[in-house]
C-alpha cells in the first residue's frame, strides 16, 4: 500500500516557505504524493454535510500550488483531492495538466476529479448544478481525446463541448494520457470510476458495507465497459497515526493507497508526525531522515 499526504491551505496556511518545507519533508520521508483540494469560490451559508464553511478560507488554486511545489521538489507525485471538474473547461484544463506534467517530468499523475456539492459554487461559474455529472463525464472524455490526439487534430460533439480538428500540445510526459481518478462518496461516483476512471477515491462517512458495495460496483462497471477491474486503484483517507493493524485491514478491503493529514498546528510537530509514520511503515526515506 502506498502513502500520500494532503496539504490544505484552509488549515495549514498559504505561506510559501511552509508549503515548500512541508512538501520537501514529505518527499524526504518517502511519501508517494502530495494532494491538494479545490474550491473555486465560497460564500456565506455554504455547507458541506453538516459543516458550514467559513467564507474566508484561503483555498488556493490546487494546480497553481502543485506546480509551485513541483519546482521545489524532485520526486513526490502531485495529486488533487478533488479537482472540481464540472467547473473547469476541459480544453483549457488539458493544456494546464500536460504542462505541469511535462515541467515536473511526469509527476502530475494523481489527478482526482469530483463534482462539487455547493450549488452556489456552480452558479458562480455558470454551470447547471443538476447537470454537473454529465458534464464531468464529457470532460473526462475530452481530456483523454486531446491528450491522445495527434497533429491531424481531434473532434468532439457532445452535450456540453463541441469542437473540430483541435490539437493540444505538449503531451503528458512520456505518456499518451494522464491517469484520472474519480472522487466522491456516492454510487454514481463509484459507477463513474469504473466506467471512466483509473482509480476510485471515496470520501465521506460511509459504513463498511456501503464502501464494499461501492468498490464492487466500480469494479463491475469497469468490467462491463471492457476495462480491467483489477487495474482500478482504490484510495482512501486515513489517520496519520494509523497502526499497522489498521493498514492491514484497509489493504484487506482492497485499498491500494491512503492519504493522511497532519493534526498539529505546530510546524515542527507536523514534520515529526510525517517522520513517525514513515518510520512506522518503513517508507523509502531520504538518508537525511534516518
Amino acid at each position: 500500500m502506498k502513502f500520500a499526504i494532503s496539504y490544505s491551505t484552509a488549515s495549514l496556511g498559504v505561506d510559501p516557505e511552509h508549503m515548500v518545507a512541508y512538501a520537501r519533508h514529505a518527499e524526504a520521508c518517502g511519501f508517494e504524493a502530495l494532494y491538494m483540494p479545490e474550491h473555486v469560490v465560497l460564500y456565506r451559508g455554504a455547507v458541506l454535510g453538516s459543516m458550514e464553511l467559513p467564507p474566508d478560507l484561503p483555498l488556493v488554486d490546487p494546480l497553481d500550488a502543485l506546480s509551485f511545489v513541483a519546482a521545489a521538489t524532485s520526486r513526490i507525485l502531485l495529486g488533487t483531492g478533488v479537482l472540481l471538474l464540472p467547473y473547469q473547461h476541459p480544453v483549457v484544463l488539458a493544456k494546464r495538466l500536460a504542462t505541469i506534467d511535462v515541467l515536473s517530468r511526469g509527476r502530475m499523475r494523481l489527478l482526482t476529479v469530483g463534482l462539487g456539492s455547493l450549488p452556489g459554487e456552480a452558479r458562480a461559474v455558470g454551470v447547471d448544478f443538476r447537470s454537473r455529472g454529465r458534464r464531468a463525464d464529457e470532460a473526462i472524455d475530452v481530456l483523454r481525446l486531446l491528450w491522445s490526439g495527434g497533429a491531424e487534430g481531434v473532434s468532439f460533439h457532445g452535450e456540453f463541448f463541441d469542437f473540430d480538428d483541435l490539437c493540444s500540445f505538449p503531451k503528458p510526459y512520456g505518456m499518451t494520457t494522464l491517469p484520472i481518478h474519480v472522487g466522491g462518496s456516492s454510487r454514481a461516483a463509484a459507477r463513474r470510476a469504473g466506467q471512466r476512471g483509473d482509480g476510485y477515491f471515496p470520501g465521506g462517512m460511509l459504513s463498511p458495507q456501503e464502501r464494499a458495495t461501492q468498490l464492487d460496483m466500480a469494479r463491475s462497471e469497469a468490467e462491463a465497459a471492457g476495462r480491467d477491474p483489477g487495474a482500478l486503484e482504490y484510495t482512501r483517507w486515513a489517520s496519520i497515526s494509523m497502526t499497522r493493524e489498521r493498514a492491514e485491514a484497509l489493504a484487506a478491503e482492497g485499498v491500494t493507497r491512503v492519504v493522511v493529514n497532519v493534526t498539529s498546528t505546530d510546524r515542527a510537530e507536523q514534520q515529526d508526525e510525517m517522520s513517525a509514520l514513515a518510520e512506522r511503515f518503513d517508507l523509502p526515506c531520504d538518508d537525511r531522515q534516518r
